[in-house]
């Protein structure tokens, strides 16, 4: 496990101390901070013992600090976690379950959206067919905070790609899920915080572009794949903008709404 940090001690504690929950003997937890200057390291270094490894300096960015992270690690299975989510108690066990079936190489599950206060917004539903396509076709993209993976898809795929600024979780699962087998998990493993200083926000629009740019380029790598047909991408792009519109599509129904994050724990969706 792995969460970069660069200035957002209003939440690094509570996410630390969310991961140092879920560990299991063996695990490792790895914080890299880009350089901050608001306490950050005063907060890092309060949890030093517990921490496989950390640095704090500057950095090439948002994907540079994760592959730093990983580079750090040898565990055989990776995620990692945003500065201001939160890993809910039994989150890793249930990701650890999943990847130990034969032929899964890749989970992704569910999360709540968290306001800034930890309170409960909405439940969301990521389950897809066919992740690939869904990511490739209709440029949908599932839940860092709630995705886990094995080292030997992420070596084999190249890693994380440093230059990208803010869409590098996309092109990385994007890569993975073309190359491994992804499961879906029905579960909720986390929690989503919006804030204003979040990158889906603050840089929404940088990360459109680049999310474009790495599509047409895989899409031009595809020649022959029965997918990149015009009825193909039409399918998947009408599904992502259903998906967009219809709050019944993207959201579940959740008896947990208006409850803070601390009171609940993961579970698998009945």
């Amino acid at each position: 496990m792995v969460t970069p940090n660069y200035n957002m001690a209003e939440y690094l504690e509570e996410t630390i101390q969310s991961v140092l929950r879920n560990l299991a003997p063996g695990d490792e937890y790895y914080v890299i901070d880009g350089g901050s200057t608001d306490g950050s390291v005063d907060i890092i270094r309060r949890y030093e013992s517990q921490l496989s490894g950390w640095v704090s300096e500057p950095d090439g960015g948002y994907a540079d600090a994760l592959a730093k992270g990983f580079d750090m690690s040898t565990a055989p299975l990776m995620c990692w976690i945003n500065c201001s989510d939160l890993l809910l108690e039994g989150s890793l066990d249930m990701r650890r379950a999943a990847l130990a079936r034969e032929g899964c190489d890749f989970v992704f599950g569910d999360d709540y959206y968290i306001d800034e206060q930890g309170y409960v917004l909405q439940q969301s539903n990521g389950q897809v067919r066919d992740l690939a396509y869904m990511m490739l076709l209709g440029g949908w993209t599932p839940l860092q905070d709630a995705c886990a993976w094995r080292r030997t898809l992420y070596d084999d795929c190249g890693g994380l790609n440093r230059s990208i600024s803010y869409a590098a979780d996309y092109d990385l699962f994007l890569r993975m899920s073309r190359s491994g087998r992804a499961c879906y998990l029905p579960a909720v493993l986390s929690a989503f915080r919006r804030h204003h200083s979040q990158i889906s926000i603050c840089g929404a629009s940088i990360y459109e572009a680049e999310r474009r740019h790495i599509r047409c380029r895989m899409m031009k790598d595809l020649v022959g794949f029965k997918g990149s047909s015009l009825g193909h991408r039409l399918w998947y792009s009408i599904i992502v903008q259903l998906r967009a519109r219809i709050p019944s599509w993207n959201q579940r129904r959740c008896a947990c709404l208006g409850q803070h994050v601390n009171t609940l724990a993961a579970q698998i969706i009945a």
